[in-house]
């Protein structure tokens, strides 16, 4: 076919170059509409090839490929090519998606990574196989199944912005041998690594049994042979005591005589008897088994006497090995003895000689083994016959310490490393990898991330070739992180695929295709001093090799056995007792019985050790904790692992573990490193010397933990059998001891706790199913959705790559009344909606699971966001609750009364009835949809013993909460008009009609005091229900008669400020504020309780019998009223509660200040003792646990971060206790990075905290400060929240503080900025995270000035950043909030100057249409912010005040204006000016002299000094300037650096306005903050005759600029003072 492009494409493609180039348009502005298909359909084995042209770096993602059956003469193209269905399959990035799912995640060459010149193509084979090239490479097959008729789909996607076709042809026939080639390469490894898993090949078992019969002849005579049949190709166990079907067992007599293998006799072989130790008989086996592996491997022939070995051939290297009479097991070694072999080949079949046991393992010895070349990097020394390698002067030189091997790597063959020096000075460690380059002829670079060619190298956790980035996250581990100790390797497969190993355990496919003649790398790089390379014939490293191969065929055989006996005497107990291998801090005494750390004052990790055998089902393993010391935190640990500790490289703690582990830490439970639950049973931290801890694994698969003999309830289910016990001696612990069977409690039944139905995890049915938690999800559910934790936990797997398809439902239909709850555990930031929940009557047996449970027309009901829908349609809108608002966290819960009806609990609130008419039997379902991920079964499911069972609420539906103590309140006795007041003002009854039932508590509600009725009558002839809320209306002002002053209902009152909640919605003085708030009070009935109270930080909460409905409005003012409605339905209300007594004692949390600006408003200052003086305070200091770029000094209350801009995490020794401020200063910030420092807490012990880069790479009880906006657990819970953490320059104290009630405060400077998070936990710890600028920071003390210091005012402006631009506009001040931080939200002076604004009636094309960079400059606001009162502005820099008082709307700068130079240099002035006298100055765009305008107020005249009246608008006092040749006057303009002198009415005369919302009568003034060029003006004295001094910072003989250059000022934005 032709290699052109079809004309049909992507509406931003353009064809050139006869439609064989494509190129997207708009490039920089556009991503995507790229998408362009071949001219034809693909033939089959034609490679349809194109050649990237161009790419640009705005974009992230590059070009995609595939291909599809939609034909493009009429195809409706989609954006990008992962929109294309019916049959379709796209390769992106390294993924591969059909119709627009991801098939398969790993795959291939990652496009993204591709760069100009790179070829790319992709071909359908003859077997339906889709395949993708690159540069000519296949990366294999990446789908099969493709149907013919297939058209080539190239998608120019994000970076990839032009590509031109090269071919459409068949592969070459070099490629065509070169696939051939790679595919048989994959199938002979396939069959290598089976040899790794079972030890031998199908068919192949009797060389097994030859190489032992080998090893295993040392004396020359033979006894009893047993007999293996060749059927026995994979036993399932390897025959302990070699038993043939037909033959005799060996005695098990010390010494044993062991012949070889019928299989194995020769005419010429003459057997003689050999004695052999069981040890030495351990050895043998596993020699042999390395031998087999080793053979075949490397193509080696039939072990056996007297084989045949393969193809003979020349260049023998027999002369390496050794050989003594038959032959040897090492491959390496030549053929002698009876058997003839290959000398051509590496590895030889050995002989069918008598070989004696010497010879077996001397054999494994060979003089070709890897070692480092010896010419290396300059700082490297070799010693210990170059195996190991060290970097000469560790700690002034981190690098030049580049090592290679000194031969090429051959296929299969594991090159490994251990570390055996670090330091702890620079960032960075070991690099390892591999490298075409001869080390004889290289020029060793100082990294070998610096070789630009032929080199692939493993730097972190991210793979490097040719010194770029190609896999930024290749495995969970990073070799930064790795301590002495550890061991790294790598692989280099026969089919070219390069494998790195951590530890062992194999990390996968780091490259594909990597050359053929490869050397490995190491480089000894930052902390990484020296290592040494670890061979196979080294006994203790060859034993868990050993292990590894040998643990296939029989559990037990990898476990060293006493030398006694082969198997254990029956009289003999099979006692429990710990393995030696343990961790290295740790040691083993008393026989076994006792592990300790013997320095465990010095180290709190690195003690972790096992059980010496497995243990059996419901065998209980139990320690007593001996000795503890009181310096870290943490403390023990237990749980089991399928690891054999004969091979396990033990980890620093055992939680780092990711395979095979089950972990109790804390009070929580973890699985692999993650947690499975977090509030499991009691806290392992907490126990003591003499307290005891056990573990067992059931039967039934399920994992129990004790505490001093208390079963905790099933912790984990599906454990494997075979799993040792562990316990991790970490912090406080130092000593444990293993109790005996005598002191062990008796095993206890399961407990409630557990699963007592069959159910998917948990398979042993236990108990009877009439448990009341025995809910559980299916088996069955959608695609995605994975079940874990014995049915109680459901996940969607690659939930950043796939939103649907994840629906669960339960095990069971629900009973009437019962209530199923789930908790969300995890939420992802990249999806829309969330969560979906409800029930169905179809059995999950029969229902086909589709992409989202509302797709589904039949027997189902759903609540979608705040919709319910019946069988996928709406029914009904804005239910009382939102499901996309929920966060991590929350709890959903659904319930059917016994009358049909469905309710759904929000956290335990009910909110109301959703639907009725639901059949008995329904499902209850959860659909894990877009943004939530994971969900539990809370332990709250179950039957509910309240009145929901009878669809009527009443007080058992909510928790009841007795009065406080004191005097009951009353309602006071002015009224609505249909009210009658009974018992002395404790009972309200609406005598007639619907409304006018307005009523008001007697007295004022002091701070936190809660006003609260219980509702006693309704009448349901009419509809509406009760309406509460808070009111600044004073009953006292009313008139006598009700109803000449009260409205018929309160949501018409509008007098005075009103807030009010009526059914859901918050209103304020009748306009809505808000939707959904809480549970609808137009559900309330007979019994139910509804209270109000105004908090301490100026909020409004509304609670429902007792449970707060959390904060409905906010600027809450401080005198107001109880007010309540009894309208609609409800007729009669009784009060329940009393006023708070007066407590003098009581301590209370600084909160936010009151936004309300009403007159006599107290001034709340910074926190500087006062009320938080009465908590004694702890004194704090960081702790010696950090980030790896941190370095601590002064007594651990200094931290800076020495190099790079990450690895700066900090926490503090000390948890922060309630109402305590700790605060620490910005000492030092580099320009040089971008963002900066993040702070919070953290909910757990630091001690045992693996530091991650950053803060945001926290995931586990984290409240994190970062910019303008609050994160929990990396989530994002809160924007726009205080001033942004990026523009805080040196000088600034942060501080955080956790009140009374739990909420995390953040103060800037001193002043708090309101509660940023709430449920904090007990304890927690500060966090500080050191990134980006912030290098440097100190903690604040009685020593160290807090607030506000003079070095901090007088600070110059240059320092600040680029968030502080406004609209383009610097504001170069020491350090001003950002304008889009604008604390106070509902700042009612704002909103006044606003309408006062609006009356003006000025263009809004003056003004920036961004709302968001106008400032309220208003006590409570500024106060907020932590303005301060001067800055500096311009060069050379000079003072302005910041015009407190005033409300600022930015204006629109005119575009010839060069801002940036401006803005930058120019000086900050106010100039007052009349309101008539507005219009014409936004006109001009500058400041005029003069007021000829017909609505100008005129101002008023006052003598001057000298006699004469005062200009009208801004001139001097004096007369003007005239031009000497022309008598032309000169127009002159008064300015000032301060308010509060161009504020004055002198030059702002005051108007009145009458407000039109409140009806109020109040005086405005105007005027203009503007910019002035240096040197376009004179400072003079002020001109008013003033004696006092108008400010305090400037003096009154400099307060006045006099500028008569017109093009000197530019104005900045419009001033509005309201009294």
């Amino acid at each position: 076919m032709a290699a052109e492009l079809h004309p049909c494409s992507g509406k931003l493609i353009g064809l050139s170059n006869s439609n064989r180039t494509a190129q997207r348009n708009q490039p920089v502005q556009e991503f995507n509409h790229g998408l362009v298909l071949s001219r034809e359909p693909l033939k089959d084995r034609d490679v349809f090839t194109v050649r990237i042209d161009k790419k640009v770096n705005s974009w992230s993602g590059s070009i995609e490929i595939g291909v599809t059956s939609l034909d493009p003469a009429g195809l409706d193209f989609p954006s990008s090519a992962t929109g294309l269905k019916g049959g379709s399959w796209i390769v992106s990035g390294c993924s591969v998606l059909r119709d627009g799912r991801s098939v398969l995640e790993e795959y291939g060459r990652d496009l993204d990574q591709l760069s100009e010149g790179d070829r790319v193509g992709i071909q359908r084979s003859t077997h339906g196989e889709l395949h993708l090239w690159v540069n000519g490479q296949d990366c294999g097959a990446a789908a099969s199944g493709l149907p013919t008729g297939l058209w080539a789909v190239v998608d120019l996607y994000g970076k990839c912005t032009q590509v031109t076709v090269v071919s459409c042809e068949p592969p070459s026939l070099a490629e065509r041998d070169t696939e051939r080639e790679t595919v048989e390469e994959r199938e002979q490894e396939d069959e290598e690594e089976e040899v790794v898993v079972c030890g031998v090949r199908e068919g192949e078992f009797g060389g097994l049994t030859s190489a032992v019969n080998l090893a295993a002849v040392t004396n020359g005579t033979l006894e009893e042979v047993p007999e293996l049949p060749p059927t026995h190709n994979r036993p399932d166990k390897f025959p302990n005591n070699l038993e043939p079907e037909t033959g005799k067992k060996i005695k098990t007599s010390t010494p044993i005589s062991v012949a070889p293998l019928t299989k194995c006799k020769s005419p010429s072989f003459s057997p003689s008897p050999i004695v052999l130790t069981e040890h030495q008989l351990f050895d043998v086996l596993n020699n042999a088994i390395v031998s087999l592996y080793r053979s075949e491997d490397n193509g080696g022939g039939d072990l056996g006497g007297g084989g045949i070995g393969r193809d003979s051939g020349t260049g023998s290297r027999g002369d390496r090995g050794s050989s003594s009479g038959g032959g040897s097991v090492n491959g390496n070694s030549s053929d002698s003895g009876g058997g003839t072999g290959n000398t051509g080949s590496i590895n030889s079949p050995a002989g069918g000689g008598g070989a004696r046991l010497g010879a077996v393992t001397g054999g494994m010895l060979t003089n070709d083994a890897l070692l480092f070349h010896e010419k290396c990097g300059t700082l490297i020394k070799l010693s210990n016959n170059n195996k190991t390698a060290e970097r000469r002067r560790p700690l002034d030189e981190f690098n030049n310490g580049v090592v290679m091997t000194n031969r090429p790597l051959r296929h299969n063959e594991m090159f490994e490393i251990r570390i055996d020096k670090l330091v702890d000075k620079w960032s960075g460690s070991i690099e390892i990898g591999v490298t075409t380059h001869n080390p004889n002829n290289l020029d060793y670079p100082a990294t070998m991330t610096n070789l630009r060619s032929g080199t692939i190298m493993m730097s972190g956790c991210g793979i490097l070739t040719n010194g770029k980035g190609t896999r930024r996250e290749y495995c969970e581990f990073s070799l930064d992180e790795l301590q002495e100790g550890d061991h790294i390797g790598l692989m280099h497969k026969a089919s070219g695929a390069l494998h790195f190993y951590i530890n062992g355990i194999d990390q996968g496919v780091a490259a594909a295709q990597t050359p053929a003649v490869v050397y490995a790398v190491v480089d000894l790089y930052g902390m990484a001093v020296k290592v040494t390379i670890v061979h196979n014939h080294n006994h203790s490293d060859r034993l868990r090799r050993n292990n590894a191969i040998m643990r296939a065929l029989s559990p037990d055989v990898g476990r060293p056995r006493p030398a006694h006996s082969l198997t254990p005497d029956p009289d003999t107990p099979d006692r429990l007792l710990f393995h030696s291998n343990c961790g290295q801090k740790a040691a083993i005494i008393s026989e076994g019985r006792t592990a300790l750390r013997p320095h465990a004052t010095d180290d709190f990790n690195h003690g972790v050790v096992l059980s010496g055998r497995p243990l059996h089902s419901n065998e209980v393993f139990q320690v007593r904790i001996d000795k503890m010391v009181d310096k870290w935190a943490g403390s023990i640990e237990i749980g089991v692992t399928t690891h054999n500790p004969a091979y396990l490289q033990l980890p620093s703690t055992m939680t780092n573990l990711r395979s095979g582990t089950w972990m109790m830490t804390g009070n929580g439970v973890m699985h692999n490193g993650t947690t499975i639950l977090d509030e499991y049973g009691h806290n392992l931290d907490r126990l003591k010397a003499g307290d005891t801890v056990g573990v067992v694994r059931k039967e039934d698969g399920s994992l129990h933990f004790f505490v001093n003999g208390v079963a905790q309830g099933p912790a984990a289910w599906n454990v494997p059998p075979s799993v040792y016990a562990v316990v991790d001696l970490y912090g406080q612990a130092a000593q444990a001891t293993i109790m005996d069977d005598v002191d062990l409690p008796p095993l206890p039944e399961d407990s409630s706790e557990g699963p007592t139905v069959m159910s998917p995890g948990s398979p042993c049915s236990v108990a009877g199913g009439n448990s009341a938690n025995d809910l559980r999800f299916h088996q069955l559910h959608g695609t995605n959705a994975v079940i874990t934790n014995g049915g109680r936990t459901a996940l969607r797997q690659n939930c950043r790559s796939e939103f649907n398809d994840a629906i669960v439902i339960s095990n069971r239909c629900l009973r009437d009344g019962e209530l199923f709850e789930i908790v969300i555990q995890k939420m992802v930031d990249r999806w829309s909606g969330s969560i979906e929940a409800g029930v169905t009557a179809i059995r999950p047996e029969e229902l086909e699971f589709p992409n989202t449970m509302t797709d589904i027309d039949y027997d189902t009901w759903m609540l979608s966001g705040t919709a319910i829908m019946q069988d996928g349609n709406t029914m009904r809108n804005n239910y009382g609750c939102d499901l996309d608002t929920l966060t991590t966290g929350s709890r959903i819960g659904m319930m059917r009364s016994a009358t049909g009806d469905l309710h759904y609990y929000i956290n335990g609130v009910d909110q109301g009835v959703a639907c009725t008419g639901l059949p008995p039997e329904v499902y209850a379902v959860i659909d894990l949809y877009g943004q939530c991920v994971q969900v539990s079964i809370t332990s709250s499911s179950g039957p509910q013993d309240n009145s929901l069972c009878t669809s009527n609420i009443t007080e058992k539906s909510f928790p009841i909460h007795s009065p406080v103590a004191g005097v009951a309140h009353r309602l006071h006795s002015k009224h609505g008009k249909n009210v009658v007041l009974l018992g002395e003002g404790c009972q309200a009854v609406r005598v007639g009609g619907y409304a006018h039932g307005i009523v008001f508590s007697a007295k004022e509600l002091k701070t936190d005091e809660l006003f609260e009725v219980k509702i006693d009558e309704v009448d349901d002839q009419w509809s509406g229900s009760l309406h509460m809320g808070l009111t600044t209306l004073a009953p006292p002002e009313l008139p006598s008669c009700p109803m000449s002053g009260l409205s018929p209902s309160l949501t018409q009152l509008r007098s005075k400020v009103t807030w009010l909640v009526a059914g859901s919605e918050v209103r304020r003085n009748g306009l809505l504020q808000r939707q959904n708030y809480g549970a609808s009070l137009d559900r309330l009935t007979v019994g139910n309780r509804v209270g109000v109270k105004r908090c301490s930080d100026d909020t409004m909460h509304v609670l429902i019998d007792g449970e707060d409905m959390g904060p409905a409005a906010t600027a809450v003012a401080k005198n107001v009223y109880a007010v309540l409605d009894l309208y609609g339905r409800v007729t009669a209300v009784s009060i329940v509660s009393s006023s708070v007594l007066e407590d003098a004692g009581s301590v209370k949390a600084p909160s936010l200040s009151s936004d309300s600006c009403s007159e006599g408003e107290e001034d709340r200052t910074p926190v500087e003792g006062g009320e938080l003086a009465l908590v004694p305070n702890t004194v704090m200091a960081f702790l010696e646990n950090h980030g790896k770029n941190i370095q601590l000094s002064h007594e651990n209350l200094t931290a800076a971060r020495v190099s790079s801009y990450n690895q700066g995490l900090l926490v503090t020794a000390q948890p922060l206790p309630r109402q305590q401020l700790f605060q620490f200063q910005i000492d030092r910030l580099n320009a040089s990075w971008t963002s900066s420092l993040s702070l919070g807490v953290i909910g757990h012990s630091p001690d045992r905290l693996n530091f991650p880069s950053t803060a945001c790479c926290l995931k586990r009880s984290v409240w994190l400060l970062q910019r303008d906006s609050v994160f929990h657990n990396s989530l994002k819970i809160c924007e726009n929240y205080g001033p942004n953490l990026d523009t805080c320059p040196e000088g600034t104290v942060l501080g955080l503080l956790v009140d009374g009630n739990s909420c995390l405060h953040l103060y800037v400077n001193g002043m708090d900025q309101g509660v940023a998070a709430q449920d904090i936990p007990t304890p927690c710890y500060p966090l500080i995270d050191l990134y980006g600028q912030c290098e440097q920071v100190t903690i604040v003390t009685n020593n160290v000035a807090t607030v506000g210091g003079e070095s901090v005012k007088a600070r110059c402006q240059g320092d600040m950043e680029k968030a502080d631009m406004v609209d383009g506009i610097k504001e170069s001040v020491c350090w001003m909030p950002h304008a889009e931080v604008n604390p106070n939200k509902t700042c009612e002076y704002q909103a006044l100057c606003s309408r006062f604004k609006d009356l003006l009636t000025l263009p809004d094309g003056y003004f920036n249409e961004d709302a968001k960079y106008n400032l309220c400059y208003c006590e409570s606001c500024h106060k907020l912010r932590g303005d301060e009162s001067y800055y500096k502005r311009g060069e050379p820099p000079r003072d302005y005040a910041l015009p407190f008082g005033w409300c600022r709307f930015a204006l629109r700068i005119k575009p010839h204006c060069d801002v940036s130079n401006s803005f930058k240099q120019w000086h900050i002035a106010y100039h007052g000016t009349s309101v008539g006298a507005l219009r014409r100055t936004l006109d001009h765009a500058q400041l005029l002299s003069g007021t000829s305008s017909i609505f100008s107020v005129s101002p008023v005249k006052t003598e001057g000094p000298n006699g004469y009246s005062e200009p009208e608008e801004n001139s001097s006092n004096s007369l003007p300037d005239r031009d000497r040749e022309t008598d032309r006057e000169v127009p002159r303009v008064q300015l000032s650096p301060t308010m509060r002198y161009s504020g004055l009415e002198m030059f702002a005369p005051k108007v009145q306005f009458r407000d039109p919302r409140s009806h109020c009568c109040h005086q405005a003034q105007v005027g203009f903050q503007v910019c002035v060029r240096p040197g376009s003006y004179k400072v003079g004295p002020q001109t008013l005759g003033a004696i006092e001094p108008l400010d305090p910072r400037f003096s009154n003989t400099e307060i006045e600029w006099i500028t008569k250059d017109q093009g000197g000022t530019l104005l900045y934005g419009l001033l509005i003072r309201v009294e």
